[in-house]
C-alpha cells in the first residue's frame, strides 16, 4: 500500500491557505507581471516591427507552446522518479527568468522564436512539478480553492503587468494604431525585474513536500520510458485527454484574439487596456469557480466554460464595433478563470498521488503539443478565407468537447480526507 503524507498541524495557515499553496501563488503572480509585460505583445511586435505575416506568428506561437508541452510531460515524470517537485520548479523559473533579457536583442522573427522557445522550456520543466507540490500541499476538499487562489494569483499578476504595459505605451505612443520598437524596448527592461524576484520567493520560501517512498520506487532509477507513462492512470483521465486534445485544436494562441483586435482598429494602447480586463476579470472568477467545483463537481464547471468560450469565439468573429471587442475581451477572461484551475483540481481528483507529476505533465503535454497544428490552422484559415475563420472553427470544436466530456467521462467519486497528500 502506498504510504501518502498529511499537511504538518504545525504549519501555520496564510490567509486560510497552505504555505506553498500561498507562496507559489506569490512566485506566478511575480512571474507573470513579467511575462505579460514583456510577451503578450509579441504578435505585435512580429506584425509591426518585423513584417511576419499571420502563418508566421501562429507558427511561432504554437511552436513555443508545443516546446512547453514537450518539457511539461518529461519534467511531470522526472518529478514522479526524484520524489523533488521544489528543486525542478526552481530550475524552470531560473531559466525562463535568463532567457527573457535576450528580447532586447531581437531583430527577426527567427531570434523571437529562439527567446519564446527557452522561455517555454523552463515553462515547460516548472509547470507539471508546481502543481503536483500544489496538489500534495492540501487535503482533497481544498483542492478546488486551493487551485483557484493559485490561477487568481497568477491573472492577478498578468492584470497588474498589463496594467504597466498600459502606462509605457501611453507615455511612449499614446493612441498608435502600431507598435513602435522603442516602446517594446522600454517593455522588456521593465519585465525583467520581477521574473528574479519570483525565483528567490520560490527559493527562500516553498518547501518541498516528498513523498514516502515505497522500497520498488525507491530502487528505481528515473529513466524516461513512455510505455509506463499511462500505467496506473485512471480510464477516465485518458478519454480526457482526448476530449482536451479536441478542444485545444480549435483552441488557438491567443496571438489570434489580439490580432483581431488590431484587425478592428483598435489601438496598441486599447489592446492592452483590454488584456487588463481579461485578467481582471480571470482573476475575479478564478477563486469561485474552484469553490464551486468543489461543490457541484469538477466536470460541470469545465462543460460550463466550454460553452461560454463557444459563445465568446463566435462573438469574435461575428462582431463589427470596438465595444463589442472590449466586452469579448472580458467574456473570454471569465471562460479562463471558470475552467484552466479547475482542470488541474479534476485530474487530481483522477490520479494517485505517486502519479500527479506525470498526470500533469501528460494533460499540459497534450494541451501544449496540439497548439502547434491549432495555431497553423488558425493562421492559415486567416491568410486563406479572413479574420473570423478561425474563430467559427474554434467555436465548433469547444461544443463538440463539451459533448464528449458529458457523456464519456463520469466524475470521480468523492475520496475522503485522509486520502489526500500533504
Amino acid at each position: 500500500m502506498k504510504q501518502e503524507m498529511k499537511p504538518a498541524a504545525s504549519e501555520k495557515r496564510i490567509m486560510g491557505f497552505a504555505p506553498n499553496v500561498f507562496f507559489l501563488g506569490i512566485v506566478s503572480f511575480l512571474t507573470d507581471i513579467s511575462s505579460e509585460i514583456i510577451f503578450t505583445l509579441v504578435p505585435l511586435f512580429l506584425a509591426n516591427v518585423l513584417g511576419a505575416t499571420t502563418t508566421v506568428i501562429g507558427f511561432v506561437g504554437g511552436l513555443s507552446d508545443s516546446t512547453e508541452a514537450i518539457f511539461k510531460i518529461l519534467s511531470g515524470y522526472l518529478s514522479d522518479k526524484i520524489n523533488r517537485c521544489k528543486s525542478l520548479a526552481l530550475f524552470g523559473y531560473g531559466f525562463s527568468a535568463l532567457s527573457k533579457p535576450f528580447m532586447l536583442l531581437a531583430n527577426s522573427w527567427g531570434i523571437v522564436t529562439g527567446v519564446r522557445f527557452a522561455d517555454r522550456v523552463g515553462k515547460g520543466v516548472r509547470s507539471s512539478p508546481r502543481d503536483a507540490l500544489i496538489a500534495n500541499s492540501v487535503e482533497v476538499y481544498e483542492r478546488g480553492r486551493s487551485f483557484g487562489l493559485h490561477k487568481a494569483m497568477d491573472s492577478l499578476g498578468a492584470t497588474l503587468g498589463l496594467g504597466i504595459a498600459a502606462v509605457v505605451i501611453y507615455f511612449t505612443q499614446s493612441g498608435s494604431l502600431t507598435l513602435k520598437p522603442e516602446t517594446y524596448t522600454t517593455l522588456v527592461w521593465w519585465g525583467i525585474i520581477p521574473a528574479f524576484l519570483a525565483v528567490l520567493v520560490l527559493a527562500v520560501f516553498v518547501k518541498e513536500k516528498r513523498r514516502p517512498q515505497n522500497t520498488v520506487q525507491a530502487d528505481m532509477k528515473p529513466h524516461f520510458n513512455f510505455r509506463t507513462l499511462f500505467s496506473g492512470m485512471d480510464s477516465r483521465f485518458k478519454l480526457f485527454l482526448l476530449v482536451m486534445f479536441l478542444f485545444t485544436l480549435g483552441n488557438s494562441s491567443d496571438y489570434f484574439v489580439i490580432l483581431r483586435a488590431q484587425d478592428m482598429g483598435v489601438s496598441v494602447l486599447a489592446i492592452s487596456l483590454m488584456l487588463v480586463v481579461f485578467n481582471l476579470t480571470y482573476t475575479l472568477i478564478s477563486l469561485p469557480a474552484g469553490l464551486l467545483s468543489d461543490r457541484i463537481g469538477r466536470r460541470r464547471v469545465i462543460a460550463m466554460g466550454w460553452l461560454f468560450y463557444a459563445l465568446v469565439y463566435l462573438g469574435f468573429a461575428v462582431t463589427q464595433s470596438q465595444i463589442g471587442i472590449w466586452i469579448l475581451f472580458g467574456c473570454y477572461g471569465l471562460y479562463y478563470g471558470i475552467v484552466e484551475g479547475v482542470a488541474k483540481a479534476f485530474v487530481a481528483d483522477m490520479i494517485p498521488p505517486d502519479k500527479r507529476g506525470t498526470a500533469y505533465g501528460l494533460y499540459q503535454g497534450v494541451v501544449g503539443l496540439t497548439l502547434l497544428p491549432a495555431s497553423l490552422i488558425a493562421g492559415i484559415l486567416w491568410d486563406s478565407i479572413g479574420s473570423a475563420a478561425p474563430f467559427y472553427f474554434g467555436a465548433a470544436l469547444a461544443l463538440l468537447a463539451v459533448i464528449g466530456l458529458l457523456v464519456f467521462i463520469k466524475e470521480p467519486p468523492k475520496k475522503k480526507p485522509a486520502d489526500s497528500l500533504g
